[in-house]
């Protein structure tokens, strides 16, 4: 029976694909090729696969890769602010310092000249040998002997110094320069020269004590080396250069003129032909009494300069390390002593000035007394006894201790102490050379207290001061009453003479009046004429002084036994005085050495060289026949 409703279908024809993939009945041929395309096909599902795949990633990863960018971006950012805000200024320090550079040329130091323009210390360039043997393409003996010749050192003492190593010896330190450049033309391997700027002191010992001297790290370490540094060291300004990567530096910021210095000078009042008279007349005195050491010191009475500062013995600053340690020291400014019977002249003045004696007054002076138990004499008691009555010059001619007590004692101690105060006891002179002592007197307290102190206080014991104090003290008579401060630095000058800069010391401070002085100096020419300080007389010259022979006192009190400080002081003309000359002797021995005899002849011999170059006219017309100067006699 036919089917109602729905027709059905006829069987469906297989299609060519589908036949293609089945292989039925397919050639061999056919059969390889079908199978490449279908392997073909395979693969290009599976890119179509894979590239699906990609196109549509998580969400979850696309979270984690945005994480990873926003959390480097922000960890970026704040490394940002650290350098360029808080980092900053640090960073710029460091960059500009890796940068550039500053650099300070060496400038050398301001030659120091006398009075007069005599060179006394000046800069010059010198080379420091150094040699590396282990570089040397010749035999050590061979090298030691040609460099011997060049150096003068033994060819021995060099070879020993080859042998200390094998590079960077130091053969020699100060090669001057044309033994540098004989060295050079030798062209002997291993062997290096350094130039180096060196300290020269062309008058070598003449003024060290004066000058001072630099080490070898061109540092002073005395005299005006130490104390003007900041006048001697040019002002040089660094200069600031650029640096390539490697450190090598370009002169792109130099500016115009950088190495350009001045021609100024350090001028001295020291005048050299004064000097050499000084240590003339100072080393044959301490040899021929066996002393330990002399200083010899002149200042104008007018301005306080010093014209000559010697002292023996002494050391050559161009070869400081060879001297003696203690050598070193200015004992003129550091070393307090008694200064004993020069001081007798400021006594007499403080009294005079304080209206406690006249000039003309007679005083008792018995020879011999004692002042709270303790005994006090005059020197030639022994010989000559009580003298009686006796004007104040007499005292000061005969240098009587006893007629000096009875002097002081017409004051008051309270008084006398406030005069010593005002001279200057117990104060630095101010002087512009380092290393100045104090001068040592007791406390007001106890000096008024005790009358033997001011009667040792009236022949110059019982307290101490420099020698340089000395000569200012004796620059009160010389000035007409006023104190005067001693220095040695004139100012800056040019190579012309011309000033740059002076040095202004302190204005004169008013002690005595002007008749007071006179009249003491009057006392002082006196001395020299028919006292003890005959040895000093230059004809037809006016000349004051003093002579002194103190006991020197110990390091722990007391006073030494046999030991005792010479020394003698002057002033001349009197009429006019330009000069106060004085020299100080420690420990000379000898039952002859006194003040008259050991240090008043060097001041003789100071004051003749002051008189030749100041061309100092005579005080009264040449006698025809000069008598000879009466013989010294011993003094204190």
């Amino acid at each position: 029976m036919p089917n109602r409703g729905k027709p059905t279908s006829s069987p469906r024809r297989p299609s060519n694909t589908a036949r293609f993939a089945s292989g039925a009945s397919l050639p061999p041929m056919i059969e390889k090729l079908r199978d490449r395309l279908l392997q073909a096909v395979s693969q290009t599902q599976l890119i179509e696969r894979f590239r699906t795949a990609q196109a549509k990633p998580s969400v979850r990863r696309l979270f984690l890769v945005w994480a990873i960018l926003v959390g480097a971006t922000g960890l970026l950012s704040l490394n940002l602010v650290r350098l360029q805000v808080y980092q900053s200024p640090k960073l710029l320090k460091e960059a500009r310092a890796q940068q550039t550079t500053f650099l300070r040329p060496f400038i050398p130091r301001r030659p120091i000249t006398d009075r007069n323009g005599n060179v006394l210390a000046i800069d010059r360039p010198v080379y420091t040998l150094y040699a590396h043997p282990i570089a040397f393409q010749e035999p050590k003996t061979e090298i030691a002997t040609k460099l011997s010749a060049i150096l003068g050192i033994p060819a021995g003492d060099l070879l020993q110094r080859f042998s200390a190593g094998e590079s960077g010896i130091r053969v020699e330190y100060a090669v001057p320069e044309s033994a540098a450049d004989r060295i050079q033309s030798l062209q002997i391997d291993g062997l290096e020269l350094a130039q180096q700027q060196q300290r020269l002191y062309p008058q070598q010992t003449l003024a060290a004590d004066v000058v001072g001297y630099l080490d070898l790290d061109r540092i002073g370490q005395a005299g005006v080396e130490y104390s003007h540094k900041n006048l001697l060291e040019r002002s040089v300004k660094s200069v600031r250069l650029s640096r390539t990567g490697s450190g090598v530096m370009m002169p792109d910021r130099l500016p115009g003129g950088f190495l350009q210095m001045d021609n100024l000078h350090l001028q001295l009042s020291i005048d050299s032909r004064v000097q050499r008279a000084a240590i003339a007349a100072l080393q044959p005195q301490l040899k021929k009494f066996n002393a330990k050491r002399g200083v010899v010191i002149a200042m104008d009475a007018k301005t306080g300069e010093i014209r000559t500062l010697a002292s023996a013995p002494s050391y050559d600053p161009n070869e400081f390390y060879k001297a003696n340690i203690e050598q070193f020291k200015n004992w003129a400014l550091t070393d307090l002593y008694e200064p004993g019977s020069t001081f007798k002249p400021l006594n007499v003045a403080i009294a005079l000035e304080a209206g406690a004696i006249k000039p003309d007054q007679v005083i008792n002076d018995e020879g011999a007394i004692q002042v709270d138990g303790w005994p006090i004499q005059n020197f030639d008691f022994s010989s000559a006894g009580a003298r009686g009555p006796s004007t104040i010059t007499q005292i000061m001619e005969h240098s009587s201790n006893v007629g000096m007590v009875r002097i002081v004692q017409q004051m008051s101690r309270s008084t006398y102490y406030s005069w010593l105060q005002k001279i200057g006891l117990g104060q630095p002179t101010g002087s512009d050379l380092p290393f100045e002592g104090t001068g040592q007197i007791k406390d007001k307290k106890a000096f008024t207290e005790s009358a033997i102190d001011a009667a040792t206080s009236s022949f110059g014991q019982g307290f101490s001061i420099t020698a340089l104090q000395l000569v200012q003290l004796h620059g009160i008579l010389a000035s007409g009453g006023k104190l005067l401060t001693p220095h040695v630095v004139q100012g800056l000058f040019d190579e012309k003479g011309q000033p740059y800069w002076n040095a202004n010391a302190p204005q004169p401070k008013p002690v005595f009046s002007p008749q007071t002085a006179q009249t003491v100096l009057k006392m002082m020419e006196s001395v020299v004429q028919d006292g003890t300080g005959k040895a000093a007389q230059i004809p037809n010259y006016r000349i004051g002084g003093k002579t002194g022979t103190a006991q020197k006192a110990g390091e722990t009190g007391g006073y030494i036994e046999g030991a005792k400080i010479t020394s003698f002081v002057s002033i001349f003309p009197i009429d006019a005085p330009r000069y106060v000359v004085a020299a100080v002797i420690d420990e000379p021995k000898g039952a002859d050495a006194f003040g008259s005899t050991v240090a008043a002849p060097i001041v003789k011999a100071v004051m003749e060289a002051l008189i030749v170059a100041d061309k100092i006219p005579p005080s009264v017309p040449a006698a025809p026949n000069p008598a000879a100067s009466p013989s010294p006699s011993p003094t204190p």
